[in-house]
């Protein structure tokens, strides 16, 4: 059996932990399609969250989903703060745990990058001006992230409370709508990421200056999520591992900064990524551009209980099981190959010669012949 369709077990705190079917797990992906702009999914997110766990993937994570209505990537984005939104969860969960596959949520907060229009075609780019459903963001300084996003109001300490708390209830929601493990949103420029980074933050309170201030934030959040999120569910995160710019956050803060997670805050699983701030980055992006990254932060973390993940244009079955079968990495996130194919799992199992019938598909599509 390839590596690639083995079982994975995400740990918890208590108990077995979170075991998967494969280590094929679906990316979180924005899809900018609510048009009440009230962050409650929709029919889009059922069919599209949907068929990647008809199609055979091990793990599904939801897009990142905002803590609260300032906190949205866009006004179109989805949440988890209100009562509606909660029971609209629930209901993709419910599809999703029925075809075979687990369901998690990535809680996010984009801070100073939030109110931004979609990113898709024909849309502008920047900030949402306020008459047109747009709000003034909440960062870590009073300044924009990157040129042409206006400036954000940076987070008294009070507000920074209010933002843990936060991220504390959609956890307690996550739960009530029967998601199997949090993933927590400390990439690509967000509001956690900005609080890590010397590059944007420049706070001289508790919460800026050296590494053990940047990230206080995030180990605040995963202590509080990590007390209302059940014992025996796994919390995870995603990190951009690096800035990609000299003085920045890099590879060797992130394995201090996870190792601490696992240890004091019972994170188990991360995501890894990277880049999000600009500022001069440069990024050779190409297949499995990331990979190394992942690589470098499995060794370092080797005898934690962080299960590692890796990102970033992943393609081809053959790819996915040689980052595995040699050790990079504990499972790949697959996110473009999987909007191009929903069935990329069960695709991927047929190329790698698993029988037939342990590949990962639903009866109704027997007729595939995979």
């Amino acid at each position: 059996m390839p590596l690639l369709f083995t079982p994975l077990t995400l740990p918890a705190p208590d108990g077995d932990g979170l075991t998967l079917r494969n280590r094929a797990i679906v990316a979180p992906m924005c899809q900018y399609v609510i048009d009440a702009e009230d962050g409650v999914p929709t029919d889009w997110h059922l069919q599209h969250l949907g068929s990647f766990a008809a199609g055979g993937f091990g793990l599904v994570t939801t897009e990142a989903t905002g803590v609260e209505a300032r906190g949205r990537i866009s006004p179109r984005d989805v949440g988890l703060y209100t009562d509606a939104q909660q029971q609209a969860h629930q209901r993709l969960v419910r599809f999703i745990h029925s075809q075979g596959a687990a369901a998690a949520v990535q809680l996010a907060h984009a801070g100073g990058k939030a109110s931004t229009y979609p990113w898709l075609p024909g849309q502008p780019d920047g900030t949402v001006p306020a008459a047109d459903g747009g709000w003034q963001t909440a960062g870590v300084a009073d300044a924009p992230v990157l040129p042409g996003l206006d400036a954000a109001t940076a987070l008294s300490e009070q507000g920074i409370a209010e933002v843990v708390a936060a991220f504390a209830a959609a956890a307690r929601r996550a739960d009530a709508a029967g998601y199997d493990a949090i993933q927590l949103h400390a990439a690509h420029g967000y509001l956690m990421h900005q609080f890590l980074s010397p590059l944007t933050n420049t706070r001289i309170d508790g919460y800026g200056g050296d590494e053990e201030r940047r990230t206080r934030l995030v180990r605040e959040v995963a202590a509080a999520v990590r007390a209302v999120w059940p014992a025996h569910k796994p919390l995870g995160i995603r990190i951009s591992a690096t800035d990609w710019v000299d003085g920045g956050w890099d590879v060797a803060a992130s394995a201090r900064l996870l190792r601490r997670l696992a240890t004091d805050h019972g994170v188990t699983w991360v995501d890894v990524s990277s880049g999000g701030l600009g500022r001069g980055a440069d990024i050779a992006v190409g297949p499995g551009y990331q990979v190394t990254l992942a690589a470098e932060l499995t060794r370092e973390l080797a005898g934690t209980p962080l299960v590692v993940s890796t990102v970033g244009l992943i393609d081809e079955a053959i790819q996915a099981e040689t980052i595995l079968a040699s050790g990079q990495a504990h499972a790949v996130s697959i996110g473009r190959a999987a909007l191009r194919d929903p069935h990329w799992a069960a695709s991927a199992a047929s190329r790698l010669g698993v029988p037939r019938t342990e590949i990962p598909y639903p009866p109704q599509y027997w007729r595939a012949n995979w």
